[in-house]
């Protein structure tokens, strides 16, 4: 049952009406009224006729309600982009959104409370307009291919069927689930719209006169999400922070294999799929604006069990594991690779190969070709894994030739710059594989040799660690000329340089924001009585030293740029004071860095001191 793709939303005094459209514009049979004093829902058929004095908009789907100090707020998509076709079905990405108080009295609201209301809708409105949302009405895009043929029977809507990992908005789709599972003649299934947060990139290639579809998708999970250092480890259900499902899709006309004769005209689709995720251990970073934040590895006593429930939680979704781990073994870094490596060790499970690859040692010196000895090391293992692959007719049924039996998890301490590069390497393999499995390229040949799709391939996983990198560490990804091009270059080391720098101070002064924004949005329950967790109570001798620090550096420039005599008495000594004013301010911010980092406030984290 596909979902509705686009409304008439009628808004009035009382209600907002949702009347879907069908696709020959005629209007549909049911209709959705929420009363906007109450909140309450209802479906309706057939539709009433819309009053003359509503606004009318058009829209793409309803994202969500979430409810703040005046009450619930509707998210609704105004405007999408098509990022192109998976075989029949079209894939949409979110290109601007609406969000529509509910109520329109917000009188009752005090002064404070009215700031308060502000900065939460900053908030949701920050973390609307920098995540990368995509949807489809008929594609279940919170699965794998793999996934979606294994669901093959499961009558349940879309929205029940999802993999709730990565249905990003279910908190803010609660409203409609609740009331279809609660009202069993009021079924709101074709209005509930999964949205993926991640990355969707789909363009057609050809190699060899045969055409195909190269897809790449990346799902981000809605557990333990967050930044970079405000996000870290694992929690006590197995969730690891910047958990990513990769999947590799690639479309073809049937015909082109033989083996696929038995289903002519149809497509042929391949697919392969890979995981990051933070090390699954208590750990963090402490924020302390040095540039290196200190690392601190919490002794939990439910360590050991929130690790196992990790992998358990992975074989179950994904078969037996390649575990990668990429994080140096040497400086800071050296106790995260012996923990992760001692854990390993002790959870002694035959279906856990594991390889310790220290990137930066391995690949110094720029020999990134290095990374291929992961493939030898695995060599084995990714022959035995294999990759989904089935073909459907023109009909829709579908011929299952192969399925993925295992999978690559990979990490290092971001699960980001190394790590996009290990994955790429490793989709690389597969998709010369595949490519040769279905004909498209010859038994000896490589895609390498065909710059077009090089170019193509390269640029794709590129932006796809760009886009995962923006969501955990504010910037794009580190190492990606080495990726596009295949080298690693000085200009790639120089752009590396300055997002390092950007990632430094986003880190440190804006990050707490970013945080509270996901956490809002995912799972920060309002207080409606208020208790205005976002207001800053450090002491104001504490927020003013910064302050304090750039009026000295102004009045040191101007002495000695200003006076026509800059080596007078009075000059001299009012530059050694606001120089002696400069060292002291600056020496107290580095000895209490931590008071200067932008925490976040929502969900404060529990080895911070208030």
């Amino acid at each position: 049952m596909a979902l509705y793709s686009s409304f008439k939303l009628y808004t009035s005094a009382d209600t907002f009406t949702l009347q879907p459209i069908n696709a020959d514009s005629s209007t549909a049979s049911e209709n959705v009224i929420i009363q906007r004093s109450t909140g309450n829902v209802q479906l309706n058929s057939p539709a009433s006729a819309a009053p003359s004095d509503e606004e009318v908009l058009t829209i793409y789907g309803v994202i969500g309600f979430i409810r703040l100090l005046a009450g619930e707020y509707m998210v609704v998509i105004t405007e999408r982009s098509k990022a192109g076709q998976i075989g029949t079905k079209d894939i949409y990405k979110v290109k601007d959104y609406k969000v529509l108080p509910l109520s329109r009295n917000t009188l009752a609201l005090t002064e404070a409370q009215v700031g308060e209301e502000a900065s939460y809708l900053s908030l949701l409105h920050s973390h609307l307009q920098s995540g990368k949302f995509n949807f489809s009405y008929d594609y279940e895009l919170t699965h794998s291919l793999q996934r979606q043929v294994e669901l093959k029977g499961n009558t349940q809507p879309i929205w029940e069927r999802a993999d709730e990992r990565f249905f990003w908005n279910k908190r803010l789709q609660s409203k409609f689930i609740d009331h279809t599972t609660k009202n069993k003649d009021q079924d709101l299934s074709r209005f509930i719209l999964p949205v993926v947060n991640g990355f969707a990139e789909i363009k057609t290639a050809e190699i060899n006169k045969k055409p195909f579809t190269f897809v790449v998708i990346s799902r981000r999970s809605r557990h333990r999400a967050g930044t970079r250092y405000f996000s870290r480890g694992v929690d006590a259900d197995g969730n690891v922070s910047n958990f990513n499902e990769t999947e590799q899709i690639l479309v073809a006309d049937a015909d082109i294999d033989g083996a696929a004769s038995a289903l002519p005209g149809g497509k042929i689709f391949l697919a392969h799929v890979q995981t990051r995720g933070s090390i699954p251990i208590y750990w963090t970073q402490i924020n302390n604006i040095k540039y290196t934040p200190k690392l601190q590895i919490f002794n939990n006593p439910e360590t050991e069990n929130s690790f196992r429930t990790h992998f358990e939680t992975q074989k179950t979704f994904y078969g037996p594991q390649l575990v990668i781990n990429l994080v140096n073994n040497k400086g800071y870094e050296k106790p995260m690779a012996d923990a992760f490596t001692k854990h390993i060790s002790t959870l002694n499970d035959k279906d856990i190969k594991y390889l310790h690859f220290d990137f930066h040692h391995e690949c110094s010196k720029m020999r990134w070709h290095r990374v291929a000895l992961i493939l030898d090391h695995f060599q084995s293992e990714l022959h035995a894994q294999g990759s989904f692959k089935a073909v459907f007719g023109k009909d829709g049924v579908e011929k299952v030739v192969l399925k993925q039996t295992s999978v690559v998890r990979t990490n290092c301490m971001d699960c980001l710059d190394r790590t996009n590069v290990v994955q790429s390497v490793v989709s690389r393999w597969v998709l010369n594989r595949q490519l040769r499995d279905i004909g498209i390229l010859g038994a000896d040949e490589k895609f390498e040799l065909f710059d077009d799709f090089e170019f193509e391939f390269r640029n794709v996983w590129a932006d796809n660690a760009d886009v995962i990198s923006c969501a955990y560490s504010g910037t794009g990804a580190l190492k990606t000329d080495f990726t596009r091009t295949g080298n690693r270059t000085k200009a790639g080391a120089m752009q590396d340089l300055q997002n390092s720098i950007v990632r430094y101070v986003k880190n440190n002064f804006l990050d707490g924001t970013r945080q509270d924004a996901y956490d809002l949005f995912l799972n920060y329950d309002v207080n409606p009585s208020g208790s205005y967790p976002l207001v800053d109570n450090r002491p104001l001798q504490i927020k003013a030293l910064p302050v304090v620090l750039l009026v000295g550096a102004a009045m040191l420039v101007g002495s000695i740029i200003l006076p026509e005599n800059s080596l007078s008495t009075a000059v001299i000594l009012f530059a050694s004071f606001w120089l002696a004013i400069i060292t002291y301010v600056f020496k107290f911010l580095i000895a209490n860095g931590i008071q200067y980092v932008n925490w976040p406030k929502l969900v404060p984290l529990p080895y911070v001191k208030a």
